[in-house]
């Protein structure tokens, strides 16, 4: 793992999501924070919507900056991580949304001129990279009852209420929610196909916290070389009381109305074809193909982050971590 700074000069590009929860404000203060560091080399972008925020990411991969600051929402995040996967970019990531899944599994400080002093003074690991019909993600995709938490998460609603807007939204949802039927198939032939029926949410997990700091699975990593895939029956309310319980630790995968797997790939196809949440945006829908792309993006991390622990593919990718 190398330092950040450890070259003679840097080349930084910092883009901030000025409509995002905290992004109003902070684009001055950080790329003070970076020119105190000595990095004089440094173009900045403020960007209001999603179409500033693409032609500014595509601008900023074609330059190929030694180091890419993304300050936005977890949205934000994955789409600067889309674009500089497998090339020699690191990205940087200060939070500025609202649940910072990313950053929590970097174990960054979440207020963002401590998230970018640590950046700065961090080190550099591999990460993987999740991807849905081609779209890249780093935290979880879904859909189900998550994408219609998404539609009821009112960008005044986040700014309001910060991550308390997520179980306001979730309520909201559920009572609107219908069920629906999915098909996994794994192209890979490490599990057979299986079909299950009155379902609330399928996701596939590639990084460790979503939702505003909910665990994937007890075990999930961004660096294991896998994937966590789960199917959520609808069952009763007090199946989903008991499920909620154990979202944060991540154990609600080992519930009875839970089906959970790892897995490298699948595709998931149900009956009609419905949106797909990556990381809070609806970006694609099924049928859906789930792939990972194993240490794909350099991250600049704290020099205390665990996130890179693994680092690499696991001795054995069919280890402990299989059919729960």
């Amino acid at each position: 793992m190398q330092s950040l700074l450890s070259r003679d000069s840097v080349k930084v590009a910092l883009v901030v999501n000025a409509g995002s929860r905290r992004g109003e404000d902070a684009l001055d203060s950080l790329e003070e924070k970076v020119r105190s560091a000595g990095i004089e080399d440094v173009r900045s972008y403020a960007v209001h919507s999603g179409e500033e925020l693409e032609a500014a990411l595509d601008e900023v991969a074609a330059e190929k900056p030694d180091l890419l600051v993304i300050g936005g929402g977890d949205g934000s995040v994955s789409a600067a991580a889309g674009r500089v996967a497998n090339t020699d970019v690191v990205l940087a990531v200060v939070p500025l949304g609202t649940a910072n899944d990313f950053a929590r599994t970097l174990e960054l400080e979440l207020e963002p001129e401590a998230a970018i002093q640590q950046l700065l003074e961090g080190k550099v690991i591999n990460v993987d990279v999740g991807r849905a019909n081609g779209h890249a993600y780093l935290n979880v995709a879904s859909f189900g009852l998550s994408v219609a938490v998404t539609e009821a998460l009112s960008p005044g609603m986040k700014k309001l209420i910060g991550p308390a807007a997520y179980p306001v939204a979730t309520l909201k949802a559920y009572r609107d929610h219908t069920p629906f039927t999915a098909r996994l198939e794994f192209p890979e032939g490490d599990h057979e196909t299986v079909e299950f029926e009155d379902l609330l949410q399928v996701a596939v997990g590639n990084g460790r916290h979503y939702g505003g700091g909910n665990t994937v699975s007890p075990n999930a990593s961004v660096d294991d070389d896998l994937l966590d895939v789960y199917a959520i029956v609808r069952g009763k309310l007090s199946d989903h009381v008991s499920i909620a319980r154990l979202l944060k630790s991540g154990h609600f995968v080992e519930h009875e109305q839970v089906h959970h797997t790892t897995t490298r790939a699948v595709r998931i196809t149900t009956e009609e074809p419905m949106p797909v949440n990556l990381d809070g945006e609806i970006v694609t829908k099924t049928p859906a193909d789930f792939a990972l792309e194993s240490n794909a993006l350099h991250v600049a991390v704290p020099m205390r982050s665990r996130a890179g622990r693994l680092d690499g593919p696991p001795p054995d990718a069919s280890d402990e971590r299989t059919e729960a």
